[in-house]
């Protein structure tokens, strides 16, 4: 059990980081040892789990993460870094089976095996805390922090409180279960679970006797993949549903990734709050696809079911969505279906469901609370974030509150990509300090987004180029 400081007394952080995923995380560890900075910044960083552990409920075997390797927690803002994952392969003796094994993109169980190597580097991480509330003190001008320390099964055990000039906000998103899908939920004795917790019940899942997965993204596609592989040729008893046109491709085009650029980023923030709004759900492909190898892997296991004759016992249907659920009997549950496009309606019963229907921004309101007053808030009451990250404040607050991954309506679909991590916890790290410990890269895209630059290193257009005059 650690010291409990005593309120309004204890030496106050620099930084505190609540939430410990691999966002915070990054900033974590890029904020160890800040080249050229003369004192080391004094952080502690607070996660209500008891240990480190990214989507433990998706890890199945052989799936890979959608980033190259390279973006790991600290590599692209500092390649020297001793928290890269080439330097994790280097302590396990791995580095020459990785570079004979040629591979870019790494599974993501490797992935998690890495981030939780760093957890075990780093000092000031402290699990099992969680953070009841956020004030400001304007008395002594910092942020004041109530947290309860957790014992091994949740329970309470002790209650503190700190104080930090600064805060980043890392406490991710949770599981999205849409409202007509909601009792589903509830249903105890029948297995329904969020894809978030696949694993965890991946034998009760089999047992069933017929399995519907709902959801078109990469964990639909890996759980229908994987359940497919699992069920005996012939009796599959598999149905996959979506709501999308079609069980669609990731844009993994090498221009298409330049949206994952800080230049898009740069340029997406500058645009209106409506174009920002509009543009978000058109660019669903960019991020909610499916790898290109899962749907070849998808088809061939089907084909090669098809081998010896007739068809695997599988449905596949793009462009449904579920009016209504609920039980048939104690063990079976309906689903209420439309089709979008035939605008045609039916019913299914099935055994179990998956619902790998995404996740959502946690809602900051139940940790900033008590700082409501001081926020800033655009047209739909979503908090304004400025361009180094910062939620916009009233003067009167002098310290700031950095966030990640809460801020695609800001900063677009980079938002919540792996490849962006170090590039955003540099730039906060270089905005805390007010100098400039990590050098970023003035041109990231060989793509010009908009006719105005957005950033430095961006080319000018044409002299001749005269911008018309619009209403806003």
């Amino acid at each position: 059990m650690t010291d409990q400081p005593t309120p309004d007394t204890d030496q106050p952080h620099d930084l505190i980081g609540i939430g410990i995923g691999p966002f915070n995380l990054s900033l974590a560890a890029l904020a160890q040892g800040i080249p050229g900075h003369p004192h080391p910044l004094d952080t502690a960083f607070y996660e209500q789990r008891p240990a480190f552990h990214w989507h433990p409920g998706l890890l199945i075997d052989g799936a890979s993460l959608q980033v190259p390797f390279l973006a790991d927690l600290v590599t692209l803002a500092d390649p020297t870094s001793p928290w890269t994952f080439l330097n994790y392969l280097r302590n396990r003796d791995r580095l020459f089976p990785f570079y004979f094994a040629e591979r870019f993109h790494i599974q993501r169980a490797e992935y998690d095996a890495y981030c939780r190597w760093v957890t075990g580097q780093l000092p000031g991480l402290h699990f099992s805390h969680q953070i009841d509330a956020v004030r400001w003190n304007h008395r002594r001008a910092l942020f004041e922090i109530d947290f309860t320390q957790l014992d091994h099964d949740g329970e309470a055990q002790a209650l503190g409180r700190t104080h930090a000039r600064h805060i980043a906000l890392g406490v991710g998103t949770e599981p999205h279960v849409p409202e007509p899908l909601e009792p589903l939920v509830e249903a105890d004795d029948i297995p329904v679970i969020h894809s978030a917790d696949y694993l965890h019940h991946r034998q009760e899942l089999l047992d069933a006797h017929h399995i519907t997965v709902i959801g078109s993204g990469q964990s639909g596609a890996e759980i229908f993949l994987d359940l497919l592989r699992a069920r005996p040729a012939g009796r599959e008893n598999l149905h996959w549903l979506a709501r999308t046109r079609a069980f669609a491709p990731m844009e993994y085009s090498k221009l298409g990734l330049e949206h994952f650029t800080p230049d898009y980023s740069r340029y997406f923030h500058a645009l209106p709050e409506t174009v920002r709004d509009e543009l978000v759900p058109h660019q669903w492909q960019l991020h909610k696809g499916i790898d290109a190898d899962t749907i070849t892997a998808i088809h061939d296991e089907l084909y090669r079911r098809t081998l010896h004759g007739g068809w695997p016992d599988t449905t596949l249907t793009p462009g449904v969505r579920v009016r209504a659920a609920g039980r048939t009997t104690h063990t079976r549950i309906e689903l209420h279906l439309e089709h979008t496009q035939q605008n045609s309606r039916t019913r299914i019963t099935t055994d179990a469901v998956v619902l790998a229907t995404g996740y959502r921004e946690r809602s900051l309101d139940r940790i900033l609370g008590s700082l409501d007053p001081y926020l800033h808030r655009d047209t739909s009451g979503r908090p304004r974030i400025d361009d180094r990250f910062r939620l916009v404040l009233d003067p009167t607050v002098t310290g700031n509150i950095y966030v990640q991954n809460a801020e695609r309506h800001t900063h677009g679909v980079g938002a919540p990509d792996l490849g962006l991590a170090a590039w955003r916890s540099a730039t906060i790290l270089n905005d805390l300090t007010g100098t400039n410990p990590y050098p970023l890269p003035e041109r990231t895209a060989f793509t010009t987004f908009g006719l105005t630059p957005q950033g430095p290193g961006i080319p000018t257009h044409s002299p001749d180029l005269i911008p018309l005059a619009h209403n806003n």
